[in-house]
């Protein structure tokens, strides 16, 4: 890349603080147990892990929010916690960032996912889910819904962060991609599952390559095949572009009547991959209320994947390790 196009890249990130995003998902905090691990157990064939700390932090689509945050973008956050310890929790770590909760309703009838991950050593040993995956009931839906409404035209961009945990019906997709469309919004989705209908006519969707194959039902094991499985996959979906990342491999770009767009991936140092998709679904909509194009918010986001993954855990991104790391990529 010229330095022209990073001189452009640099003004797409001055204007990202401020612009408004609201995030709309599947609400969970990510609790880490840290120690080490030096015997076996006598009672089974497993490790003993001898903990000597614990650390939680934003998950799910919270941590979509905790990124948008984290590069300086105006958040509100739209979801639901169960009425326990862990969701009064997640609710004022929110808030504590500066993030909007009026769209964080009390469900009673399930529990703030809280997926525990023990850590021994820097790997992981186990991973331990608290959780209710059945689909919302028609009350809360039509909260949600109705909550949407009253918000959507006070902000830039939409983001539906889809962990699969019941937030995300398709009755919630279909009335916020309409709602998003009649106000002019962009609306990007990281997807779930394998029947993507639900997310038809969005702006973008960014699966990963496997979430891919799920959701076209066929490998893509060479590039041949995932340039026309991406092109199927957006034209089926009525999506104006398809964004698949491929970890080392990347990204590739999908749009209308336009040669896909590869970008090689800017660091082979992968230290961990939790939560890099709401990292690069974060920079690439901020980017996109900041005026980017749709291949400089790639390019951005493409960047932003490259600091992350470097990092242990569920992790943010800030705007001067963005810049840090292009200007790294300018020197190689």
């Amino acid at each position: 890349m010229n330095k022209m196009n990073k001189q452009q890249l640099k003004k797409v990130l001055d204007a990202l603080p401020g612009k408004k995003v609201l995030v709309l998902g599947d609400l969970m905090v990510d609790e880490y147990i840290w120690g080490k691990a030096s015997r076996i157990s006598p009672e089974a064939p497993v490790p003993v892990v001898e903990v000597g700390n614990q650390s939680y932090v934003l998950g799910g689509a919270s941590n979509v929010a905790n990124n948008l945050r984290s590069l300086q973008g105006q958040v509100c956050m739209v979801g639901v916690i169960g009425q326990d310890d862990t969701g009064r929790m997640l609710k004022g770590e929110l808030e504590a960032r500066g993030i909007g909760t009026a769209g964080v309703l009390v469900d009673t009838s399930r529990p703030t996912t809280l997926k525990t991950r023990v850590i021994a050593h820097n790997q992981q040993v186990v991973r331990i889910d608290r959780e209710e995956k059945a689909l919302l009931n028609q009350e809360m839906e039509q909260r949600i819904i109705q909550h949407l409404a009253e918000r959507i035209s006070q902000v830039d961009a939409l983001i539906i962060s889809d962990y699969g945990k019941g937030v995300i019906t398709p009755q919630i997709a279909a009335q916020v991609i309409a709602l998003a469309r009649q106000h002019g919004k962009v609306i990007a989705v990281d997807p779930k599952g394998t029947d993507y209908s639900k997310y038809q006519g969005a702006t973008i969707l960014t699966p990963n390559k496997k979430e891919t194959e799920m959701a076209l039902n066929t490998e893509l094991d060479t590039e041949e095949k995932l340039v026309v499985g991406g092109q199927q996959l957006r034209e089926e979906l009525a999506l104006d572009s398809l964004l698949v990342t491929r970890g080392e491999h990347g990204m590739s770009l999908f749009q209308k009547e336009q040669a896909v767009f590869h970008i090689p991936a800017v660091t082979s140092k992968v230290y961990d991959v939790t939560g890099a998709g709401d990292t690069v679904i974060s920079t690439m909509v901020l980017a996109l209320a900041a005026g980017a194009s749709l291949k400089e918010a790639t390019i951005l986001s493409n960047y932003a994947a490259g600091v992350v993954v470097k990092k242990v855990g569920t992790s943010t991104v800030t705007v001067e390790e963005i810049e840090e790391i292009m200007k790294s990529g300018e020197k190689e």
